[in-house]
């Protein structure tokens, strides 16, 4: 921006203001505030955000030059001031860095009172600035050692004093002395491979960095200071007359650039800082601002993340196009070329494949899909050479519908799920390019589709891709240590093509309101039947699309100890081949979802259905487990091991008496002698005992289990779950046992509150079992529910409690099942709503999933019996939505239904 705008900055009214005021400071300030006041409205009436950003640098420059011009030196051929950096691109958001460089001819010593002077002034008025003070053999030695000072360097204006000075340092930076082309692009290339790593290479993070995230603002920035080195410009306009860029290449650039702008500013202006990450604090807000609104499928803020996934991931297909472009010209254009034919249509030159022809795609439209299962088919190609990238963009309007049903399509397209390697390489690659959702246009609706939670770390695309690699590793060798389980079952699995497809489909349907699994197996059922699959892959495929969650789900939220729960969910997987398939399926979902998910707590829990369910199926469907000989064999082998540790068996059976047989089928005979043996040599009068171990049982392998045997009390289960909570202990299951001599039998299984296991830790074991004593010694007396802080990313996830209950098939026990946000202190809550109802908890599973809880609760009444009274069930409802929800932002809070039922 050159011409003047005395809208913004007003030069004749500026000099009255320094004529009137005995200090500068004043006049400076007030045009500042003036200006930003100005910019603001611009930026809300929809003013052009190119314009806007020049806007803002251009009245910086006219502040720098005023500021500049107080000083002595201000025309002397000695001294010039520098715009450098992104301001020397004449490019300022509200808070963005002002980077200047001081250039002297000699000796900077001679202008360091005037320097001084200047720099005190500006930050006087409020101007942050980044500066340095250097000669041009300063400029020289350390641009030469440093690429970032280089960078900084190529991009300069002269703001006032001499141009002549900062012809002279370009002069002395240029290739002839420094930083060949081809050295630039192989530091930039490295530079920007390190940054994208810091954000595990993906576009798709939760809290993305709009300048530094792969496909944000850094990444055009790193083309044009490549092409600046190479062609002598940053004007992404002139790549187009170099033949660098085509014309709807540049459209994306400049489009998807002037989106980026858009957010920055406002997130600049939202935040009042110079803040680059879309944090959660923020997404809302930046959402309306920018004139986002929800519908009945989508948040106002998951339609603007969605755009902006699906800008940076165009900005990335074209980084790596032009990336690759500036790779072929700058270093290897000098290699010799060594070309290896694969076909009529493709060919490997020094590495990387490319069409032997212009218009192949254009003659044989079936090749749009056979590069990417060529590329599976041979591993050693590197990549697609920049040409056929682009080839392949200019193409992709060749997919439609006769396309996506020719036989050589579809047979190329299942062929790559057959290949032996890069089937998820090519996959993403095509997603990538722009094929994928083309080609299979109910993935082309899911693609940057984000859930605006903390459980789900990726978008709906990449999730789904994340998967099918998740899938592939466990093929691997080096990960059967990891997976052993999961290892073996892949390894003998008759078609995993077909895993890979109901991957491909398994999340398909997320976002179009439904249930996401039944909507998705009717697509992948449509899927099948265009790509001409037998009627049992189909089946299979369909089925693994609507259970992909079942597993999980029992294993997470039933009691798996119960024969009758593994017998139902037996029942539900029908035969083994159906159960390997989920298994293996479920260990990659949850594993691609978030990887903060994955432990041994929740391995031990999804391998022990998988081996209680295989035994169901070997037994038989029409043979249901005989509770009575479970329970006699759990007595027989825990007695055996208590004889041979000295205990009395007329003891045993003395306790055993009290207990009914939900103790015995809900532990392991070694639990039940570990226990035994302890009361046994417990005497009342040392108060509660608290035993505490590493499970050593499979199905709770990776957790603590926590014992504890002490008289029952109504606030027992609140009184206990409120120490643990203040111990920072998270409850994953609770087993509670009431004997007929009314003492409690309780187990908890735990975590440490960083999701790990306690593990060998004495001196943590003892707090535990100090603390959880003395609150347990006077159960009346536990403190009140402690306030921890909320963590920030929790605050932005607000919705009202969803409570649902209901009374077990059987009658004899009360199901309350809750999904709320993730609060401190939530569990003893509830302990303490249950206690003032005078409910008792028999069991708990207890499942956080990112921001939000999903408990089940099995309770009974004062006389140990289902609850009956449906108007006490309303009132316990409402008092846990209430009591839940006062703990969170209201204005955050949506609806929720609320079942009861007999």
């Amino acid at each position: 921006m050159n011409t003047m705008d005395n809208a913004l900055f007003d030069p004749g009214q500026f000099q009255a203001e320094l004529a009137l005021k005995s200090s500068p400071i004043g006049a400076f300030k007030k045009a500042i505030r003036h200006a930003d006041g100005v910019l603001q409205s611009r930026f809300e009436g929809g003013r052009d955000i190119r314009q806007l950003i020049h806007e803002r640098a251009w009245f910086t420059d006219q502040i720098l030059q005023q500021a500049w011009a107080q000083l002595d030196c201000a025309k002397d051929p000695g001294i010039a001031l520098l715009a450098v950096g992104g301001y020397g691109r004449g490019e300022l958001h509200p808070h963005s860095d002002i980077d200047l460089l001081i250039l002297v001819r000699d000796d900077a010593e001679a202008f360091r009172a005037s320097i001084e002077t200047f720099l005190m002034l500006l930050w006087d008025i409020g101007l942050e600035v980044g500066q340095s003070v250097r000669t041009i053999d300063d400029c020289q030695q350390e641009a030469k050692a440093d690429l970032t000072i280089i960078t900084n360097l190529m991009e300069s204006r002269t703001l006032a004093g001499d141009e002549a000075l900062r012809q002279g340092m370009l002069s002395a930076i240029s290739t002839e002395h420094m930083w060949s082309d081809a050295e630039f692009f192989r530091a930039k290339r490295a530079e920007q491979q390190a940054r994208h790593a810091k954000f595990n290479d993906t576009e798709y993070n939760l809290e993305p960095n709009v300048k530094s995230s792969p496909g944000g603002l850094r990444d055009i920035q790193t083309i044009a200071w490549v092409a600046l080195r190479h062609f002598g410009t940053n004007d992404l306009r002139e790549l187009v007359d170099q033949g660098f860029l085509n014309e709807p290449e540049y459209s994306i650039l400049a489009s998807g650039r002037d989106f980026l702008w858009q957010v920055r500013f406002a997130l600049h202006n939202l935040a009042g800082r110079a803040e680059d990450r879309l944090l959660f604090d923020h997404q809302r807000a930046l959402a309306k601002m920018l004139g986002y609104e929800g519908n009945d499928s989508k948040l106002a803020v998951e339609r603007f993340m969605q755009k902006y996934y699906r800008v940076v991931m165009s900005l990335s297909q074209l980084n790596d196009l032009l990336m690759q472009h500036f790779e072929e010209i700058l270093l290897r254009d000098a290699e010799a070329a060594d070309i290896r034919p694969l076909n009529s249509r493709f060919q490997i030159r020094n590495h990387y494949i490319e069409v032997t022809n212009p218009n192949v795609f254009k003659r044989t439209p079936f090749a749009i899909l056979e590069i990417f299962v060529l590329m599976a088919q041979h591993p050693e190609i590197r990549g697609v050479r920049a040409d056929s990238i682009r080839l392949l963009r200019d193409h992709r309007h060749l997919i439609d519908d006769d396309f996506r049903s020719d036989i050589r399509n579809t047979s190329l397209f299942i062929e790559l799920f057959r290949c032996k390697e890069g089937i998820h390489r090519n996959l993403r690659r095509m997603n990538r390019y722009g094929i994928l959702g083309r080609y299979l246009p109910e993935f082309g609706k899911i693609v940057g589709q984000m859930q605006h939670d903390l459980f789900h770390i990726y978008t709906v695309d990449a999730h789904t891709l994340n998967l099918i690699k998740h899938l592939r590793k466990l093929s691997w060798p080096e990960y059967q240590d990891r997976y052993p389980l999961a290892w073996r079952i892949f390894c003998r699995l008759p078609k995993p093509d077909l895993l890979y497809i109901a991957g491909l489909y398994h999340d398909i349907a997320k976002g179009r309101g439904g249930d996401h699994s039944e909507l998705g197996a009717v697509d992948a059922e449509l899927f099948c039947s265009r790509h001409h699959l037998p009627a049992w892959d189909t089946h299979l495929i369909a089925w693994l699309v609507e259970n992909h969650l079942v597993m999980s789900t029992t294993a997470q939220r039933k009691d798996i100890s119960d024969p009758l729960v593994i017998h139902d969910f037996a029942v539900q997987m029908g035969n083994q081949v159906r159960l390997d398939y989920l298994y293996v399926l479920t260990i990659a979902d949850i594993n691609a979802t978030n990887p903060t998910l994955w432990n041994s707590w929740r391995a031990s829990l999804l391998r022990q259905l998988y081996t209680e369910t295989k035994r169901a199926l070997r037994r038989g469907l029409d043979n249901p487990p005989d509770r009575d000989e479970h329970i006699r064999q759990t007595q027989q082998a825990a007695l055996d091991i208590l004889v041979r540790n000295g205990i009395e068996e007329e003891d045993a059976e003395a306790l055993w008496s009290e207990l009914g047989d939900d103790y015995f089928l809900r532990h392991t005979a070694s639990d039940v002698a570990w226990h035994t043996e302890a009361i046994v040599q417990h005497s009342s009068r040392q108060g509660p005992l608290v035993l505490i171990k590493e499970t050593a049982q499979r199905e709770f392998e990776g957790a603590t289990q926590i014992f504890i045997y002490t008289p029952e009390q109504n606030d027992l289960f609140a009184a206990t779950v409120s120490a643990m909570d203040q111990l920072n202990l998270s409850i994953q299951d609770a087993r509670i046992i009431t004997s007929t001599s009314q003492f409690s039998l309780d187990t908890y299984i735990v975590l440490d509150s960083d999701g790990g296991s306690i593990g060998d830790n004495p001196e943590r074991i003892r707090q535990i079992k100090h603390e959880l004593i003395d609150a347990l010694s006077d159960p009346d007396a536990f403190p009140t529910i402690i306030q921890r802080r909320v963590p920030r990313q929790l605050k932005h996830f607000a919705f009202a409690p969803e409570v649902t209950i209901f009374n077990d098939p059987g009658g004899q026990h009360t199901i309350l099942e809750l999904s709320a946000p993730d609060r401190p202190g939530l569990l003893a809550r509830m302990g303490r709503i249950l206690l003032d109802f005078d409910i008792s908890v028999q069991n708990a599973k207890i499942v956080t999933l990112g921001e939000r809880v999903d408990d089940v609760f099995v309770l009974t009444d004062a006389d140990n019996q289902a609850l009956s009274d449906p108007a006490l069930c309303e009132r316990l409802q409402q008092t846990i939505i209430d009591t839940l929800s006062s703990t969170q932002p209201t204005e955050q809070a949506y609806s929720s239904p609320i079942a009861i039922g007999p």
